[in-house]
């Protein structure tokens, strides 16, 4: 029963990490917020895409290592309910990175109207397949058992 319950905040918490890049791209998309800003200037569109690439460059192996890292350091040798929250909060600072990588590399394809961001940003989101929940998932993780 724990663990249904674990594993319904960690699709919570993915399914929030996908809504904040939608809610973001949608204010662009209807006017909310304006779209291309630096396109007429070189230097800054140069700055603003190398900013996105060096983010995602960052971020995304950062959080799908530092997770398994983490995981091993962390959580190994405690008590179930206590292992499960780490887990919680774990998966939430892997998706809180990845989001760290999604959401600037938006800004920069709606401010630049060029294609890196957008690039960047699928990459992130792609990287973010490899964080998809589920009970199976979380109990090869923490090494643990249905019954437990």
């Amino acid at each position: 029963m724990i663990l249904k319950q674990t594993v319904r905040k960690l699709k919570k918490q993915y399914a929030l990490f996908w809504l904040l890049p939608v809610l973001l791209a949608a204010a662009f998309e209807v006017g909310l917020l304006s779209e291309g800003l630096c396109t007429g200037n070189p230097q800054m569109m140069y700055a603003w895409e190398t900013a996105g690439i060096l983010i995602a460059l960052v971020c995304v192996p950062l959080s799908l290592k530092l997770f398994g890292l983490a995981l091993k350091k962390k959580i190994g040798r405690s008590r179930t309910a206590e292992t499960l929250s780490r887990y919680v909060f774990l998966s939430g600072v892997r998706l809180g990175i990845l989001e760290a990588a999604v959401l600037p590399n938006i800004l920069v394809y709606y401010l630049t109207l060029s294609n890196i961001g957008i690039f960047c940003s699928l990459i992130s989101l792609t990287a973010s397949v490899f964080c998809l929940p589920s009970e199976k998932r979380m109990c090869e993780e923490l090494n643990l058992t249905n019954e437990d």
